[in-house]
């Protein structure tokens, strides 16, 4: 598990990157990562997740500009998240995709968060990844995989267009239809419900909060993508336990 957990570190110091660039539409690999301030390339002694962080005082060695804490915190999540698929599945192929998934959603988050974007660079590759991954999964099932794609992509689109025709405005973009469809494939059907009630639940509390303090205006906008991440975590490690309940009530 210790060893999932500083793989996990490593991995979440590369979606730092793809955070970083994509949006920009730069690539992921080459340059070397640099300041975004000043342009000096980052040392390889700086470079070492969290721990270089921590020991520059989040700043920059040359420039002294402030890093963002989204840089270790990333790197923690992701290595958390590592450590916890292993810890759920085992030393499995399970725990593998689980990270991956895990892996996935952190950049989608983040994105979303600073871009309020949701890149098909990482969607679609990873709708198609979650499919062909099933018979490699304990919970793998590929027509529930393809159910719940299809589902997922069918229910944001309505409720999107249900939306815009009450409203006159439009309620969500394709990134998040997209973002659902990819959670279906990875988790299936059982694994949609989950996380896009628990999503809706968290993203209307949050929204509430915020209009209450006046942190944004009625048509002001939220980062769906965010709550659909964290509503895939809850849905990868604990789905079937709470789809069960949630249907029981229904």
């Amino acid at each position: 598990m210790v060893y999932a957990g500083l793989v996990g570190l490593i991995v979440g110091s590369y979606l730092n990157v793809v955070v970083h660039r994509l949006p920009h539409q730069q690539s992921t690999v080459l340059p070397r990562s640099r300041c975004p301030k000043c342009g000096v390339p980052i040392r390889a002694r700086d470079n070492f997740p969290v721990i270089s962080w921590l020991l520059l005082g989040g700043r920059c060695r040359d420039c002294h500009a402030p890093i963002s804490v989204r840089y270790p915190l990333i790197e923690l999540l992701t290595g958390a998240f590592f450590a916890g698929a292993v810890l759920r599945f085992g030393f499995t192929l399970s725990a593998a995709g689980a990270a991956l998934f895990c892996a996935v959603l952190v950049a989608l988050a983040a994105i979303d968060v600073e871009h309020f974007l949701l890149p098909d660079k990482i969607t679609l590759p990873a709708l198609v990844a979650g499919l062909a991954a099933q018979p490699l999964l304990a919970w793998g099932s590929l027509s529930g995989a393809i159910q719940g794609a299809l589902f997922g992509a069918g229910i944001l689109l309505v409720m999107a267009g249900l939306w815009e025709l009450l409203r006159g405005v439009e309620g969500m973009g394709l990134g998040d239809v997209k973002m659902l469809a990819m959670i279906g494939a990875f988790l299936g059907l059982h694994g949609v419900l989950v996380t896009l009630v628990f999503a809706s639940f968290a993203g209307s509390i949050v929204g509430v909060t915020l209009l209450a303090r006046g942190a944004i205006e009625l048509q002001g906008k939220l980062p769906f993508g965010l709550f659909l991440a964290l509503g895939g975590v809850v849905a990868l490690f604990a789905g079937e336990p709470l789809a069960r309940a949630y249907l029981a009530l229904l």
